[in-house]
Formats: C-alpha cells, structure tokens, sequence
C-alpha cells in the first residue's frame, strides 16, 4: 500500500519572515589554461534555516544574514579563524542585505521590525550600535556608490524602482521603475549595474548616480537575475547549479563559467566576490535530496511535525499523471497524526533513487502493520520546501 492510499485511508510583508533553508558556500576561484575552477568548497553558514546575502567587509571577512532565535541578525564569518560571529541582535528585529560602508568602519543592512516598518540603518562594526540612514523610503536592496550616495531597490507603486539617495545631501531621485534586486558597483567604473524588468526579458542595465546616463548591458540568463563581478569586468550569474560569464569588452554571448556535479549545490542564488578576485560566495537552497531524506527520517520517526516541516503550506499529493488527491498542510497533518499513531512498526526504506534538478523519484519498500508494500514517489521540490508529491501505483 503506498503512503498516498494510507493516507487516503485514514484521513507577507516584502522581505518575507519565513525564509526558506539555504546555506552559503565559499570557493577560491583559480584558472588555468584558460579554464576557470572553483576550490575548496566551504558551508561557511552550516546552520539550520535561512542564511544568504553574502557580501565581503574585507577580503577575510564576510558579512551574511542568518537565522537564530527565530530572528534574522547580522553574522560574520572569519575566513583565518573559520567563525562565525554576530554583529547584530535586535530585539523586534531582523537585518538583511549587510554591506561594508566604504571608507567607514561601519555595515548598512535593511532593518525589517515586526512591526512593519522596513528602514536602511547603519551599524558600527564593533559594536553592533545601529542608527538610521533613510527615514522615508522603503529599501528592499543597496549597493553603495561611495561613502556618501547609496543606490537602492525601493518599495513603491508595488513594485520595485531603482533609486539613488544621497545621505549627506538628504536626496532621494528614482530613475526607473520595475527593477530587481540585484545591484552592484562595476569593478573600475563610476557605475552601477542593475536588473530592468520593464521588458519581458530582463536586462543587465549600468547607471551612472552621478550624471543619470543609463546603458544596457546584456540581457540576463532567462529568469535569473542574481549576479557579481569579476575584477577583470566579468559578470557571473547563477541558475540552477550552473554559473554562467559574460564580459561586456570581450564577449558576445553567454558562456558556462562552472557546472556544479554536487548535490549540495542545487539552486544558485546570491553571489558575492572579493575585491580581488579569487573568492566566491554563493546561496544554495539546501538539496532536494537532503529534503525528501529529512523527510523520510521523520517518517520512519513518526515525528508528525518534522514530518511537516519539509512540506510547503500548500503541498499538493497527486496520483500519477495528474489526479489530484488532496491539498494543504494542514489537510496532510490530519491523516498522517493518526497514521503515525496507530502504526508503530512503520519503516519506509529507498531501494532506489533518482535525483534530477529539483525531482527526486524514491522506490520505496514500506513495512505498515506487519504487512509490506512497494511505492513510487516523485517529489519536487521548491524553495527549500517539498511542494509536490505524485504517486504511481
């Protein structure tokens, strides 16, 4: 009997608070002969839920926001002493988007309260003490142009706008309307690169804050719009476990930069380079492998709500191709307590299993009251969470 027919049987704020699990990865970057290599892959987070939005403080030193206490706080990861620390701990609070300063021993991050109220405050380095930078605009992502001029995603018509803001002159002026969240100083320019989402296909776009002049640059990889720089002018930019180049003075089209065969790496988000080129940093979702096996523990656990937690609010449980058999994690917690309950010998072991992009198909033998079943599975996976299941019978 397979788990979908025992079932059957016994049956928003912008920066979101429930963040799905990702971890960060730090790599060097080497080439040779021409071909570029990722090294001496490190989990620099290694922490149970949301850590992302990496960026450099210094070429030793990352700045990341990560989960603990059911809050999300500014850490730092020492690449010599290979430790996390924190910067932050605000009580009715959480950080995102940490970011060096320039010429100031001082981190901006955007303040999300549960209140409600989403600010861009500036924090000391040492000592975590924070103060506000912008009173009046709703910041989702930044980027600085120099100590003074802060570029920004800004909240407004329901949609992002890019705008510029000058912290010493208390100006605020948008240049575009429905952009990303992707923005970033160009290595040995007076520019910043952005995300246009005017069109149906994305642009890489520069702005000059100073003079307002806008270019386009390249269009993005479809549907992704997470980038960085190189030193040397390169863009890399993730989708999926691949990183794709392109250098706008010597390129005409993209090219892979590197294929990710690891698991572990399964769904590329932010990234962030040092200042000289030889480390990168990356968010991943944690694999839809490691997903569907924490799953499968708490099956065999009988734990009902670690059982849960793999699965997205809105599960839905088809049987094979397309028979929609129930909807809601809540709808799945009332036949599986039960479930769990009344099967005390209940084990689940894989025979078998296939794991492509975000689908993981388990052959499954079960034991249920003493008797034994074969199941299939395809479970599929998005955003950290387990949102689709399909049994085959």
């Amino acid at each position: 009997m397979q788990k979908s027919v025992t079932f059957l049987i016994l049956l928003n704020s912008f920066i979101s608070l429930s963040q799905s699990d990702t971890e960060i990865y730090l790599f060097d970057i080497s080439t040779k002969e021409g071909v570029s290599e990722l090294t001496n892959q490190k989990n620099i987070s290694n922490n149970k839920g949301y850590d992302s939005q990496p960026s450099f403080y210094k070429d030793s030193i990352i700045l990341f926001s990560s989960t603990r206490n059911k809050q999300t706080d500014i850490a730092r990861y020492s690449i010599k002493d290979t430790q996390v620390t924190w910067i932050s701990q605000t009580p009715g609070g959480s950080e995102y988007s940490p970011l060096k300063i320039p010429d100031q021993k001082s981190i901006s991050a955007i303040r999300l309260d549960t209140s409600g109220k989403q600010l861009v405050y500036k924090y000391e380095y040492k000592t975590g003490k924070s103060s506000v930078l912008i009173k009046d605009l709703v910041v989702g992502y930044q980027t600085w142009f120099n100590k003074d001029i802060l570029v920004s995603s800004v909240l407004e018509n329901e949609g992002l706008s890019l705008v510029v803001s000058n912290i010493k002159e208390h100006t605020n002026k948008t240049f575009q309307n429905t952009i990303g969240r992707s923005l970033h100083k160009i290595p040995n320019s007076h520019l910043i690169s952005y995300i246009s989402k005017e069109n149906e296909q994305w642009e890489i776009k520069s702005l000059n804050p100073v003079t307002g002049e806008i270019q386009k640059i390249i269009n993005t990889i479809p549907e992704s719009e997470d980038m960085c720089w190189l030193i040397d002018g390169t863009i890399l930019m993730g989708k999926g476990n691949n990183i794709f180049k392109f250098n706008p003075k010597t390129d005409k089209k993209w090219s892979l930069f590197y294929s990710f065969l690891d698991k572990e790496i399964a769904n590329i988000s932010r990234m962030a380079t040092n200042q000289t080129g030889t480390l990168l940093a990356l968010v991943s979702d944690v694999s839809p492998e490691h997903i569907v096996q924490k799953q499968l523990d708490a099956y065999n656990a009988r734990n009902i709500d670690a059982f849960l937690d793999t699965y997205a609010d809105t599960i839905k449980v088809f049987k094979y191709p397309n028979q929609l058999q129930y909807q809601g994690k809540e709808n799945m917690r009332n036949g599986y307590a039960s479930f769990f309950e009344k099967t005390p010998d209940l084990n689940c072991k894989i025979k078998n299993r296939i794991v492509t992009g975000n689908k993981v198909i388990d052959e499954e033998f079960l034991t249920i009251n003493g008797k034994h079943y074969y199941a299939v599975a395809i479970y599929e996976v998005e955003n950290g969470k387990i949102a689709k299941v399909t049994f085959l019978e």
